[in-house]
């Protein structure tokens, strides 16, 4: 069993930035993958960013590649989402969820793959 706990997230202007926190508790954190969702009003559930369980491999949505990065520490327990150039579509409730990885490179896009989630954030872009 793994909790997710969230932290960072806010209001902030149009081209600033924000990083958000995923926090797990267990040891076996490192055989996570863990992946980064978002969930504006009105609107489904998108993928934004995964990052396998070693922390090699990455993978982004075409909407914030070049502007988010996500970072993993595993002596921490906690996975990052830098977010850059931030935009007033980036608004959002933003939520990092997990499933253990059966390869030291695999990532999900798929929400349905994930079997934790954390509580989730909200983020807001100013214009």
């Amino acid at each position: 069993q793994v909790q997710l706990v969230q932290s960072g997230g806010g209001l902030v202007q149009a081209g600033g930035s924000l990083r958000l926190s995923c926090a797990a508790s267990g040891r076996t954190f490192s055989m996570y993958a863990v992946g980064w969702f978002r969930q504006a009003p009105g609107k489904e559930r998108e993928f934004v960013s995964a990052i396998s369980r070693s922390g090699s491999s990455t993978n982004y949505a075409d909407s914030v590649k070049g502007r988010f990065t996500i970072s993993r520490d595993n002596a921490k327990n906690t996975v990052y989402l830098q977010m850059n150039s931030l935009k007033p579509e980036d608004t959002a409730v933003y939520y990092c969820a997990g499933f253990l990885g059966r390869t030291w490179y695999a990532t999900s896009s798929t929400p349905k793959d994930y079997d934790y989630w954390g509580q989730g954030t909200q983020v807001t872009v100013s214009s």
